[in-house]
C-alpha cells in the first residue's frame, strides 16, 4: 500500500515544499493538495516546486475540477510539469465543491466532468481532442502520461469512475463504506469492459497519531479531526437533496450522521476547530478518520488494503503535522 501526503497550500509555500520533501525521504510516495485557489495559494505553482526538491514523489491536486480553468489549461499544466520532471504528476478531479461554491459556482455536472477527463487526459498525453468545439492537440507533448484520478460518493459518480476513471478517490476511511463503493466502482468497470482491477483505489482521510490510547489523547485528536466530517458532510448533503433522505441508492450509514447540519461557512473548510461541524458525533470521526498510537493505524490500514485499497493518502490539517510525517515514517510505513 502506498501512503500518500494531502496538505493545503497556505502560506509559506516553502513549507509545504519542505515538509513533501521530508515525506519523501520516509517512504510517503504521493503529494497532493487541495486545489481552491480562493482559499489557498495556486497549487500548480507549488507542484514545480515540489517536483523540483523531490526525485520520486507523484504529485497533484485532490481534487481539481472542470470550472476554474479551462481544459486545455489544465492540460498543458499537468504536460509541462511531466516534461519538465518526467511523468510524475496525476489528477485527482471531481465536480467541484470549495473551489467552485465560494467563487458563487455550481459544482459541475457529471456529464461535463466526464468530458473534462477524457479531453484533458488526451491533451496531456498527446492526442487531440476538442474543446468549445474546436479540435486542439499539444505538439510538443512526448510519451506524456497523466492517471486522472476521480472523486466520487454518489451510486452515478462511483458508475462514472468505474467506466472512465484511472483511479477512485474515496475520501473517507470508513471500512463498511470503503466496501461497498469499491464493490461499486469494479461493477461499473465491470459492465464497461474494463479490467476492474486495473482502477487503483485511494481512501483518503485524516490520520492523527497518539502516544497512546488514553481518554485525553483520543479526545484531543477527535477534535482536531471533527473538521473532516463536515466537509464530507457538505457532498452528503448534494447526495440527499439529488436522491432524497432515505434511499436505497445511497447507503445510511453515509448520510444519517448530517440530521443536525445546518449550513457551512467555507471560511473554514478543512481547519480544525471549524464551527460549522459541532454535528458531527465521534463516531463518525472515529469511522472516518484514522485516529490513535501506531498500533490502531496499521490495523485500519491492513482492513483498508484487504478491501483492495492501494493508497492511503493522509489528510495533515490538524496540529500535529510535522509529527504525524515523523510517526508515518519510522512507525507506520515501515511496517506496511
Amino acid at each position: 500500500m502506498d501512503i500518500g501526503l494531502v496538505l493545503q497550500a497556505d502560506p509559506p509555500a516553502r513549507l509545504l515544499v519542505e515538509r513533501m520533501q521530508r515525506a519523501e525521504a520516509v517512504g510517503f510516495s504521493h503529494g497532493w493538495t487541495f486545489d481552491s485557489c480562493v482559499l489557498w495559494q495556486e497549487p500548480f505553482v507549488i507542484y514545480s516546486q515540489i517536483l523540483a526538491a523531490t526525485e520520486r514523489m507523484t504529485v497533484g491536486p485532490m481534487v481539481t475540477n472542470p470550472g476554474t480553468r479551462t481544459w486545455e489549461v489544465t492540460a498543458s499544466i499537468f504536460a509541462t510539469l511531466n516534461d519538465m520532471f518526467g511523468n510524475r504528476t496525476i489528477c485527482g478531479i471531481g465536480r467541484g465543491d470549495s473551489a467552485m461554491r465560494v467563487a458563487g459556482r455550481r459544482p459541475a455536472t457529471l456529464a461535463r466532468l466526464s468530458e473534462a477527463m477524457h479531453t484533458i487526459k488526451d491533451l496531456a498525453e498527446g492526442r487531440p481532442a476538442t474543446v468549445d468545439g474546436t479540435e486542439v492537440q499539444l505538439p510538443w507533448v512526448r510519451n506524456g502520461a497523466l492517471p486522472i484520478w476521480m472523486g466520487a460518493y454518489g451510486p452515478k459518480a462511483l458508475q462514472l469512475t468505474g467506466r472512465q476513471a484511472d483511479g477512485f478517490i474515496l475520501q473517507l476511511a470508513d471500512p463498511y463504506l470503503t466496501e461497498y463503493m469499491i464493490k461499486a466502482v469494479r461493477a461499473a468497470a465491470t459492465a464497461a469492459g474494463r479490467d476492474p482491477s486495473a482502477v487503483q483505489i485511494c481512501v483518503a482521510a485524516p490520520a492523527y497519531v497518539t502516544t497512546d490510547h488514553s481518554p485525553a489523547a483520543l479526545a484531543h485528536a477527535r477534535e482536531q479531526c471533527r473538521w473532516f466530517g463536515g466537509m464530507v458532510g457538505n457532498h452528503v448533503a448534494d447526495l440527499i437533496e439529488h436522491y432524497g433522505e432515505h434511499s436505497d441508492l445511497v447507503p445510511e450509514e453515509l448520510t444519517s450522521y448530517i440530521k443536525d447540519r445546518h449550513g457551512y461557512d467555507y471560511a473554514h473548510h478543512g481547519r480544525a476547530g471549524n464551527p460549522d461541524t459541532t454535528f458531527v458525533p465521534d463516531a463518525i470521526v472515529d469511522r472516518f478518520c484514522v485516529i490513535g498510537p501506531p498500533e490502531s493505524q496499521l490495523q485500519r490500514l491492513a482492513q483498508l488494503r484487504s478491501l483492495g485499497v492501494d493508497q492511503f493518502a493522509i489528510y495533515a490539517m490538524h496540529d500535529a503535522i510535522d509529527s504525524t510525517i515523523e510517526a508515518y515514517g519510522s512507525d507506520v510505513i515501515p511496517r506496511l
